[in-house]
């Protein structure tokens, strides 16, 4: 065998090697340029200098980075699933376009094209009794969803991004052990690579007391994630069928400001109560299909509601995108809602690295006079991602956007506001990943109200952040300006 193995080493010099990784990534570029159509212009060009620069680092990048999800159909319904949304759906659209004049002074009437686009493109059911509660303190939501899982009589749905085996992971994890042992019905789906550190000993504990866990994306090989680029990155929690928790907070310290480097965190989670919890419902139950491999009936799952049909008058849709479908359906949503706007846009978001479609639309709403206003944090969390993020902001200031550098800690909240009549929050980032490539869900709010209280709060955090001007572009160094063109390269293939 030693003789076999010497005579190969032999034959096979790094040379060689090299030759074979070459021809590789030959082929892997030439497949990118003639048959990979999922992917951008720029993430093939992106790919191929890779590939070409640093061959086998690229190679290895290539192969855990740029699976495709969307043949895999994860969430694949059976027939009489789909045949009773697409009811659902069909009647919606009839309703939309007929019932709703065009001269009527509710904010349905003036976005009713945005609803039936997230109708027909996002296959997105709107709920019109809904009531919605928007919590920004991560102590507040944290508190408030445990109040909600103690007081819970029937069942707890948790589907969350980040859960760590830390004070505040495994308060949560302690909870619903109690819970599930008081004979409530409770699942827990987490993110496979996000939740890779939460307690082992407290899962079993929980699954000892009739708790059902779930990793998404679970990898074959313990520690192998070969799917680093596509992650479930929702934050959703159901109780009882009548409160509904949507928005950006995961359950680590950090979350709840315990942490030194980013202190106070600034984050958004929306309580729902009303029809949209059956939205919900089905987009939990889709994943969690999938995570445990547990043979659901999707119809049947739907109709155990005990939302109260008179929790409040506002009209919510959930979408969802993910890179099974490859729709970028919340990234249209937003565009959508950038593009109607008629007086001013307000977005909050840690990572600013949009496609260029999307800063198209910005740059034009800038351009056109609208009162565009962008903030985002002060410090990095991911430090390639940070400098793009800065990068475009520049370009906007450019155009005539506010950019506005938050202070007070850590901004993580991802929401947007449009002419104090519409407004979304959700998991989706203002980033391609978030757009492409992780499992996302928003809800959007065809309110006043809401929006209203949104726009408060944006107003009261401006009070807390810096302007992010001009003069701060033109005095960065030639060392950071090549930082920023050698993180928007990677931000295209990471």
């Amino acid at each position: 065998m030693s003789g076999f193995l010497e005579q190969f080493l032999q034959f096979f010099t790094l040379s060689h090697i090299m030759m074979i990784i070459y021809v590789l990534n030959a082929l892997i570029a030439l497949g990118l340029i003639f048959f990979d159509e999922s992917k951008s212009p720029t993430a093939t060009m992106a790919w191929i200098m890779i590939l070409f620069m640093v061959p086998a680092v690229g190679l290895f990048l290539y192969l855990i980075l740029s699976q495709n999800i969307a043949r895999q159909q994860i969430f694949r319904m059976t027939e009489d699933e789909e045949a009773g949304k697409t009811t659902i759906i069909d009647w919606q659209k009839e309703d939309v376009r007929d019932s709703i004049p065009d001269d009527s002074d509710e904010v349905t009437s003036k976005w009713k094209e945005m609803i039936a686009m997230n109708l027909d493109y996002a296959d997105s059911i709107l709920t019109y009794n809904d009531s919605v509660e928007v919590i920004t303190d991560g102590k507040e939501m944290f508190e408030r969803l445990c109040s909600d899982i103690e007081n819970a009589r029937y069942t707890i749905k948790l589907c969350f991004f980040i859960v760590k085996d830390d004070f505040v992971g495994n308060r949560l994890v302690e909870l619903l052990t109690k819970k599930a042992s008081e004979g409530v019905k409770v699942r827990l789906m987490v993110d496979a690579l996000g939740s890779r550190s939460i307690g082992k000993m407290k899962l079993r504990d929980f699954k000892k007391a009739g708790g059902e866990y779930a990793f998404f994306f679970k990898p074959l090989i313990r520690h192998m994630y070969f799917r680093i680029n596509y992650r479930n990155h929702r934050k959703l929690a159901i109780i009882d069928n009548e409160i509904g928790y949507i928005g950006g907070f995961n359950i680590a310290r950090e979350y709840l400001g315990y942490k030194k480097k980013f202190g106070y965190w600034r984050d958004t989670q929306l309580i729902i109560r009303g029809n949209a919890l059956a939205t919900l419902n089905e987009r939990f139950y889709q994943d969690w299909r999938y995570a445990s491999k547990e043979k659901l009936d999707l119809i049947e799952q739907s109709v155990r509601y005990a939302y109260n049909p008179d929790s409040g008058d506002i009209p919510v849709q959930i979408v969802s995108c993910g890179p099974e479908s490859q729709k970028e359906e919340v990234k249209m949503a937003f565009m959508k809602m950038i593009t109607c706007a008629r007086k001013n846009i307000y977005i909050q978001t840690p990572y600013l690295v949009p496609d260029e479609p999307m800063l198209d639309s910005l740059r034009m709403a800038a351009r056109s006079g609208l009162d565009v206003r962008i903030m985002i944090p002060c410090m990095p969390d991911h430090p390639f991602v940070y400098r793009t993020t800065l990068y475009n902001a520049g370009r906007l200031i450019g155009e005539g956007a506010k950019i506005y550098i938050y202070e007070n800690g850590f901004m993580h909240a991802k929401t947007l506001t449009v002419d104090g009549e519409v407004c979304t929050a959700g998991s989706t980032n203002f980033d391609i990943r978030s757009f492409r490539l992780n499992f996302e869900s928003n809800a959007f709010i065809y309110d006043k109200n809401t929006t209203a209280e949104m726009d408060r709060r944006f107003m009261e955090d401006i009070k807390k952040s810096r302007p992010y001007t001009q003069e701060d572009r033109d005095s960065i160094s030639v060392f950071e300006r090549a930082g920023e063109s050698i993180s928007r390269l990677l931000t295209e293939v990471l």
